[in-house]
């Protein structure tokens, strides 16, 4: 099978949203070709060839990052989220024939056990929010917060969102440190990134480096179930760093640190900071947040692609060379109830032109609730205008 086939399973997305990056720690991704990420730049020792990012007037490169470590770095927590869970026992030790043998060997399991995790945070009031990752506190029963000067609080967690993987907790304090929130919109790549966290434990690790790519969909990536496009960084980011700040040269928070890919080296992603702000928002006025869907898969056309799902897809016959083709609508959904079917190909959504899925989540995530948008197919050759009226995810994959 070429790379190209191979692809359909890359770029096959689901507007009906859903799942974790997982249940503690850091987020990490897997990749055929890549390892957690272990390589790491100190401050001390920034390579020459990152001249060409932006340095403040008037600092050398090692004395602008220590001076955001001092500014930023009392604002930056330890999260350690916990959960019982209960134990099973592995079904052979429950076997008639097994005990009678072995019954003076067989172990006692506890009926409950606590599954532990790490994660970082970065406090964004003086009197205790802090912003970090949906999947560090994920089904956490209990959640502390460790400051920097080592008191350890009590968090209350607002609320968690998969879908961008940023959630909201909040302490009990006052007169906190706070970091500062930069403009993510603005960013260009090639510019300073300093990542700051507890990676695998270790408190208060600086690692630098460059943003190396902006605007990475989340589909480039492999989650193509969630709704954000990704600043990448060479900045080294290992477990523990999730929900950890990235900041620019001026100590400005431009990034939440969320995702690595297994098995690579120099490839770390974060949330922009202006995405994680807009949801933090919504979580700590409403307690959710809520996305739009249209409850579809599909994939984007491409010659080789059209022949094999035709081969392989009973019943769907593709006249159209180009847009995106909806492979399967879920039950119910707004995709549904508006008549869409599998083997549609969709042409222009909102008025626009459509050439691949992320276009068409992004087109879909910037809709409000409730909003009808017009919608053009090509089915069996035969062009097709339809309305469809934006619903929320529902809660259950939300």
């Amino acid at each position: 099978m070429t790379n190209q086939r191979k692809s359909i399973l890359t770029y096959l997305s689901l507007l009906l949203l859903g799942g974790s990056l997982g249940l503690f720690g850091s987020s990490v991704l897997n990749s055929k070709s890549s390892q957690n990420i272990s390589s790491s730049t100190p401050a001390e020792q920034v390579p020459n060839n990152f001249a060409t990012a932006a340095i403040p007037p008037g600092v050398s490169p090692t004395s602008f990052i220590t001076e955001v470590v001092k500014d930023s770095g009392p604002a930056v927590v330890r999260i350690n989220a916990s959960k019982v869970v209960s134990a099973a026992m592995p079904e052979v030790f429950n076997d008639p024939v097994f005990r009678h043998f072995f019954a003076g060997s067989v172990p006692q399991t506890p009926e409950k056990q606590i599954r532990r995790g790490l994660g970082s945070g970065l406090i964004v009031s003086s009197d205790g929010l802090i912003y970090t990752n949906a999947h560090v506190i994920e089904g956490a029963d209990k959640v502390t917060v460790t400051l920097k000067d080592g008191r350890t609080l009590q968090g209350k967690v607002l609320g968690g969102d998969k879908v961008t993987d940023v959630a909201v907790v909040k302490i009990n304090a006052t007169n906190l440190p706070t970091v500062k929130l930069g403009n993510s919109d603005r960013l260009q790549a090639g510019e300073w990134a300093i990542a700051i966290g507890n990676p695998l434990g270790l408190d208060n690790t600086v690692t630098a480096g460059i943003i190396s790519a902006i605007g990475r969909h989340s589909s480039d990536i492999g989650e193509g179930n969630k709704r954000v496009d990704f600043l990448q960084t060479d900045a080294a980011i290992n477990p523990g760093n999730s929900g950890g700040p990235l900041l620019n040269s001026r100590g400005e928070v431009i990034g939440i640190n969320t995702a690595i890919i297994q098995h690579a080296q120099g490839i770390g992603f974060a949330i922009p900071i202006n995405k994680a702000k807009q949801v933090a928002d919504q979580i700590i006025t409403k307690g959710k947040v809520e996305h739009a869907y249209l409850g579809i898969y599909m994939v984007g056309i491409n010659p080789e692609i059209k022949q094999e799902i035709q081969q392989q897809a009973k019943g769907i016959n593709i006249k159209a060379d180009k847009g995106v083709l909806v492979v399967n609508v879920a039950n119910n959904s707004p995709s549904a109830k508006a008549g869409i079917k599998p083997g549609d190909v969709i042409q222009s959504l909102a008025n626009r032109e459509v050439k691949d899925p992320s276009s068409i989540q992004d087109l879909v995530e910037k809709t409000e609730i409730g909003q009808q948008i017009p919608i053009t197919l090509d089915r069996n050759g035969q062009k097709i205008s339809l309305n469809v009226r934006v619903e929320p995810i529902p809660s259950a994959v939300n």
